[in-house]
């Protein structure tokens, strides 16, 4: 798939605001953004530029966004902000309910990406979290939801502050630029090799690659819900990654617990490169392309080697 093209101009990455504990302060003079984690905050960041400023709820590394439980705090941070930014598809529930006036601006990023669903009959199955089993929701992997993202920011920054329009539509560029590149980087370069994942955080970056994930369903699902893993399922996994039936084992770091801990010294006992990603920008990192850029370059270098 190609990117959409859009306006050529530069990009502005500067450090995200820490977790709030108070209401924006609008002294500044800046457009104040509140976003559920700081990866959406990220991609804001980069197309506001200087005339933003974002706050974001999760920006822990070692947190489990999954677990997360909104403050009061919170609460007045959303009911403030000019605008909000999350990310939808059940993975964040507890921002969307946050919103609670319809004249909020708000962006909701799984809805703007491209329909990876599979058809389903009946209905969706839901865990206790309220994620929909039948697709996957961390679209901030997919290049082209992230873009269309930027393209959504552009949009309401630019309607807020008419006046500075035209900056936010030359940032948007130059990040949908460079988001090209990292799609040109990694489109393909698995074509041919398998994948197992500890839970399918980068399903569309590793569907990008043309490589193929063959991460038994059961594993998945339990992974996901917090759940024991199924014996037969584990058994499974364990013989992908210890016969080197696969090339790559793709870690999410930040939800790791003693099942994928076993799978994940299992790889390497066996000399299964093993690529670790995370669900929100990690300690020292403030921009989404210097954070998926380094995703991007390990996850090629594993499946071409």
């Amino acid at each position: 798939m190609t990117l959409r093209n859009a306006l050529v101009g530069t990009l502005a990455v500067v450090s995200l605001a820490a977790c709030g504990t108070s209401a924006p302060s609008s002294d500044s003079g800046k457009i104040q953004v509140v976003a559920s984690t700081n990866v959406w905050g990220s991609v804001i960041k980069a197309v506001g530029g200087d005339a933003v400023e974002v706050k974001a709820l999760l920006d822990d590394p070692s947190a489990d966004p999954h677990s997360y439980e909104s403050k009061p705090a919170d609460a007045a941070l959303v009911k403030d902000a000019k605008l909000v930014v999350f990310n939808g598809g059940g993975y964040d529930d507890f921002f969307a309910k946050l919103i609670t006036s319809d004249a909020t601006k708000k962006i909701e990023a799984f809805p703007l990406a491209d329909n990876h669903a599979e058809p389903q009959t009946g209905a969706p199955e839901t865990d206790e979290h309220g994620h929909d089993h039948s697709v996957n929701e961390h679209v901030w992997y997919d290049l082209h939801t992230v873009q269309a993202v930027a393209e959504a920011a552009a949009n309401e920054l630019g309607a807020i502050a008419p006046d500075k329009k035209t900056t936010f539509e030359k940032n948007t560029a130059d990040f949908s630029a460079k988001l090209e590149e990292l799609e040109k980087k990694v489109a393909g370069v698995g074509t041919g090799k398998k994948v197992a994942s500890t839970e399918p955080i980068a399903h569309y970056l590793i569907e990008e690659s043309g490589a193929q994930d063959v991460t038994p369903d059961a594993f998945s699902k339990a992974i996901e819900e917090e759940s024991d893993v199924p014996a037969a399922a584990l058994a499974e996994m364990n013989q992908l990654v210890e016969s080197k039936q696969v090339n790559v084992l793709v870690e999410n770091t930040q939800t790791e617990n003693q099942v994928t801990r076993g799978v994940v010294e299992k790889a390497k006992t066996a000399g299964v490169a093993v690529v670790a990603v995370t669900e929100t920008l990690p300690e020292g990192v403030t921009g989404y392309l210097d954070w998926m850029s380094k995703q991007v370059d390990e996850l090629s270098r594993a499946l071409k080697a």
